[in-house]
């Protein structure tokens, strides 16, 4: 389960795309986190969408087992309480008749698309990492 500090934290970025004060997961619980969206992305990540000269949009194409939806959804929502900039939305798309393929598409204020843009490298690179 996972519980906001009530404190802001110092010290270096959390799951390298997160400025320090913006987010509010423990420190102990980052690690997992980061390997659950580094999981996420090298088992189902298949496309990554942005429009020209949006930096604060992007949406990710996930393909995977019926239970994907949710899997997503809930690290979605587990996100958002840490980190309350995100803007998560979890959409299942016409699939294969074997697995689920879903959207996430997320959204930043401006002030964010750094971090957006750093998520969506690391998207990428967990990708290119399991082909």
């Amino acid at each position: 389960m996972d519980l906001p500090m009530t404190a802001r934290r110092t010290g270096p970025a959390p799951a390298d795309w997160v400025p320090v004060g913006a987010c509010t997961l423990p420190t102990g619980a980052q690690p997992l986190r980061v390997a659950e969206f580094d999981d996420l992305f090298s088992t189902a990540l298949t496309a990554v969408e942005r429009s020209p000269g949006t930096a604060t949009r992007a949406r990710l194409l996930l393909a995977g087992p019926e239970a994907l939806h949710q899997r997503v959804q809930r690290l979605a929502d587990a996100e958002t309480v840490c980190c309350t900039f995100f803007t998560f939305t979890v959409t299942p798309l016409p699939g294969d008749p074997d697995g689920t393929t879903v959207a996430l598409d997320i959204e930043v204020p401006a002030v964010h698309s750094d971090v957006l843009a750093a998520l969506v490298a690391r998207a990428e690179r967990a990708r290119g990492a399991s082909a």
